[in-house]
């Protein structure tokens, strides 16, 4: 067997685990609306879903390293996959007791489980192959991860959003139990099948490289901290994250302020992912045979720079289509950070990792950040003026940050 065939049952493997991912995370959408209705809430209260979903990075990021350094990566994904299970039981006495704090509750441990996937996931596809090719490889899983949004944002959207709602919010939260108990089912499913499958086998950092000085002198390094391409790697992830998320989460509800019917606007989620997996196709199909992942992630940097000034200054549908482009502006930069990120790291890549991981906070703190500009200034629509800056050092990332080897 050859070795490029020899990573096709593990890559397959964790097709599946961002297959579940995806549907997991991009079911926010519809619950920040759903939940919005449902308990009466404002911009920034409807935002803490994300806020209680992305805030688990920052705290179990690196109890996930530990973890993974003891269990491997296997058996790390097996039980990260029942802590989720775990989650989305708690939804289950959550819409019993109409509270939406319990609900944050089993966010906030789906977000667990999460953090342990993706922080042994990402660097799993990274390191399963020569690495000038690894944003191809994520690119494919971004794929699943996008299909399994659009996935979920229409069967949840059909259960949760269509049709006469109740008078009696506890009729509506009911809505949410037995799709989460299929979910929970099929997650303890997944969990068994990952911690006796044979085709996922186990992987080795690559040995830490030396970093050669201007004076060719050998440098070791003894912190990930000493890295710049890394830390300025995470700032990026964070910025990355919290503009897929406000894109992909506010859509539904800016476009009911916008005065588009539920039944309408609980389709634009699925807009954002479609631009998504149309550029993690083409990320699939140039990466790098026609262009670096480097040139890449800086057109989608200066698309979402020109499609967010649009956005801001466009009306009706045309500006709900903007958030939705940003779906394809945002596709290939998750894939190019991760290996532009982790290069030279070696035996610091498990650490790195998770570094990289508590990034993925800025989906916890930007759209509750920029929920609080659209309550204080009375516009959802002006409020997309956050992601500016954010694309804006994504770009200085791709051009200079990730060039940068010592300090």
């Amino acid at each position: 067997m050859s070795k490029k065939n020899s990573y096709l049952v593990p890559l397959l493997i964790i097709g599946i685990i961002f297959f579940i991912m995806g549907f997991v995370t991009w079911v926010n959408g519809t619950l920040i609306s759903f939940f919005k209705k449902a308990f009466s809430l404002d911009n920034t209260s409807s935002y803490l879903v994300t806020f209680a979903f992305f805030i688990s990075y920052t705290l179990m990021a690196i109890p996930s390293s530990l973890v993974l350094k003891k269990t491997g990566f296997k058996n790390g994904m097996s039980i990260a996959l029942l802590v989720m299970a775990a989650g989305t039981l708690i939804f289950i006495p959550a819409a019993s007791m109409a509270s939406y704090g319990l609900f944050l509750v089993g966010l906030f441990t789906i977000g667990i489980g999460l953090t342990v996937l993706q922080t042994a996931s990402n660097p799993y596809v990274t390191i399963l192959g020569p690495r000038e090719s690894a944003a191809q490889r994520i690119s494919i899983m971004g794929i699943a991860n996008k299909t399994a949004g659009v996935i979920s944002q229409l069967i949840f959207g059909q259960l949760l959003l269509a049709g006469a709602s109740s008078v009696d919010p506890k009729d509506e939260l009911d809505k949410v139990v037995t799709p989460y108990i299929v979910l929970t089912l099929v997650l303890v499913a997944t969990a068994i099948m990952i911690r006796f499958s044979k085709g996922l086998v186990e992987v080795s950092e690559e040995e830490e490289e030396p970093v050669v000085s201007s004076s060719q002198v050998v440098v070791t390094k003894t912190s990930v901290l000493q890295f710049p391409n890394l830390v300025m790697g995470v700032i990026a992830l964070f910025c990355y994250v919290g503009v897929e998320v406000i894109a992909g989460d506010t859509i539904i509800s800016y476009g009911i302020d916008l005065g588009f019917a539920e039944e309408e606007a609980r389709l634009f989620g699925t807009y954002t992912l479609y631009g998504m997996m149309f550029g993690y196709i083409l990320g699939v199909a140039l990466i790098p045979k026609y262009v670096s992942q480097q040139a890449y992630l800086k057109f989608c940097a200066i698309l979402g720079v020109i499609v967010t000034l649009v956005a801001v200054n466009s009306t009706g549908f045309t500006s709900v289509l903007c958030i939705a482009i940003l779906g394809f502006a945002n596709a290939v930069i998750w894939p190019a950070l991760w290996p532009l990120s982790l290069s030279g790291l070696g035996k610091f890549t498990k650490t790195a990792s998770a570094l990289l991981v508590m990034g993925i906070s800025g989906g916890a703190i930007l759209p509750l950040v920029y929920g609080g500009i659209a309550d204080s200034i009375g516009s959802t629509q002006q409020a997309y003026w956050i992601m500016l800056p954010l694309y804006l050092f994504i770009l200085y990332f791709g051009l200079f940050g990730h060039k940068k080897k010592s300090w």
